[in-house]
């Protein structure tokens, strides 16, 4: 085990050059991070992810075993993403005529507090709102609201769930938090105050 800097890095696992590590984060057994990859502070990287070329990945992100996190893919803030769920960058992938850089990857952006269940897919070229959640196993093919709670193959709404993860029932407030929500035209917003 070596410790490097104000992070962690176990002994398995390959840093590139040009690549941006925040404090306190941790990469776990038999990882890669790429060149040009940007990974915020107190982040937790599991054993056997592997972090793409110029990929942003923001503050307090947790990503779970056997992940790949493709070049194009955006990760905001307290993003989980669950073990051996999948991101794409490619609509037409072929081996005969690979894509590089801009030339070719589809964005995807998965914005703050979202998380994303094991073995999930998400196709690339859609956004998943903040707080979001997608079910384990769930195939992501269109834009995700925040809070919304996404199920099945292809993924569709089946709720809501609260900032702090929890299903809303009875009236869009948590039991859990206290919090409440309004739902307007298939958004939802935190009632303040």
């Amino acid at each position: 085990m070596k410790q490097n800097k104000n992070y962690y890095v176990h002994q398995s696992s390959y840093i590139d050059e040009d690549v941006e590590i925040g404090c306190c984060t941790k990469i776990w057994h038999f990882s890669h991070i790429q060149k040009g990859a940007i990974i915020g502070h107190n982040c937790v990287i599991g054993q056997n992810v592997n972090i793409s070329n110029n990929v942003y990945i923001g503050n307090h992100v947790k990503i779970q075993n056997n992940v790949s996190v493709y070049e194009g893919v955006e990760l905001e803030d307290y993003v989980f993403c669950g073990p051996s769920m999948v991101f794409t960058n490619d609509l037409t992938p072929r081996s005969k005529y690979p894509k590089k850089g801009n030339k070719g990857y589809i964005k995807t952006l998965v914005k703050e507090g979202a998380s994303i269940g094991a073995n999930a897919t998400i196709v690339c070229g859609h956004t998943i709102g903040r707080h979001a959640l997608i079910a384990a196993g769930a195939v992501v093919v269109a834009d995700v609201p925040d809070y919304a709670l996404m199920v099945g193959v292809p993924a569709k709404r089946k709720g809501w769930v609260c900032v702090c993860g929890e299903q809303l029932k009875d009236g869009l407030s948590c039991n859990t938090c206290n919090r409440s929500y309004t739902e307007n035209s298939g958004c939802l917003s935190e009632v303040k105050g």
